[in-house]
């Protein structure tokens, strides 16, 4: 357990501190941020053809409104959050790239749901949008990475216990 804990906190540590640098940011997270702008309007046009992506802004034509995804919205640091618990913990390396990517899929498929309720809540009614940017979304995109990895570690086989002589 506390080498699970350990490897947790550096491999966070790490994952965070490469995420900061001039490299990572331009060619990982603006891009990354950018797509998920592009997937957010692709999935609104299904039934709002007057939205539109411009970098890393979702806007609505008809109403002018706009959410400008920023660090923090993007989902990257709740991504890196689960690559250091799925990588930290003892599994089979088979095993970690299968959690990996169903549970980056599943964190960043919650993570579209929460720019498109945003944007439209946003619309609707600014306090309301300024609550559940602040509170609810930043709490339920962490359960969800938790959850996944929880659901992840019960998929793991389980050790052999030794039987107790006697």
């Amino acid at each position: 357990m506390v080498r699970f804990f350990l490897g947790f906190l550096v491999l966070q540590a790490v994952l965070f501190g490469a995420e900061l640098t001039p490299w990572a940011q331009r060619w990982f997270v603006l891009p990354w941020t950018d797509s998920l702008a592009a997937i957010s309007a692709d999935v609104v046009k299904v039934f709002d053809p007057g939205v539109i992506a411009e970098g890393k802004v979702l806007q609505s034509a008809k109403s002018g409104f706009a959410v400008s995804i920023e660090a923090g919205c993007n989902g990257v640091e709740a991504t890196i959050v689960l690559i250091a618990a799925m990588l930290a913990f003892p599994a089979t390396w088979k095993r970690k790239l299968a959690g990996l990517l169903i549970g980056i899929v599943a964190v960043q498929a919650l993570n579209v749901i929460r720019v498109i309720s945003l944007f439209y809540l946003g619309q609707w009614n600014q306090e309301a949008f300024e609550f559940a940017h602040q509170y609810v979304w930043q709490a339920l995109i962490m359960l969800d990475v938790l959850i996944v990895w929880l659901l992840w570690v019960r998929t793991l086989p389980r050790a052999a216990i030794a039987p107790v002589p006697g």
